[in-house]
């Protein structure tokens, strides 16, 4: 970065001068900066939503199940460990009607996904939009 050059307008307001170089380096520094900084309130508002016990976060292995391209269903079922059998029973569903929400060729009602979200354990907002 080269020295920069300072200018006083008349009314005595000071103005530097860069080169467009260092100004396009400056801007992406302060860009990084930024994004880091949403990163970090990110970061300590799922903290603070976990040390408080909130359900507001996703178990990992529910995470990581989505990330695989799963539903929020059939993730929350996995994690649970139950078959589609099992869950179909717990809610008062047939198999073949589960397996239809979880592939998302079906859409639930709220009062089927919350039956759901019973079975699971979970607090039905996770399902109940």
């Amino acid at each position: 970065m080269r020295a920069p050059q300072i200018i006083r307008t008349a009314a005595g307001e000071e103005l530097v001068v860069i080169p467009k170089s260092d100004y396009d380096e400056l801007i992406a520094a302060y860009s990084e900066a930024e994004e880091d900084a949403a990163d970090l309130a990110i970061y300590d508002a799922r903290k603070k939503e976990l040390e408080e016990g909130s359900n507001a976060a996703l178990p990992a292995e529910v995470s990581a199940s989505l990330l695989r391209g799963d539903s929020l269903l059939k993730a929350f079922r996995k994690w649970r460990g139950m078959t589609q059998i099992d869950l179909a029973k717990a809610a008062g569903l047939g198999q073949g009607y589960l397996s239809d929400l979880e592939s998302r060729r079906r859409g639930g009602t709220p009062e089927t996904l919350a039956s759901l979200a019973t079975a699971l354990d979970i607090d039905p907002a996770w399902l109940v939009e």
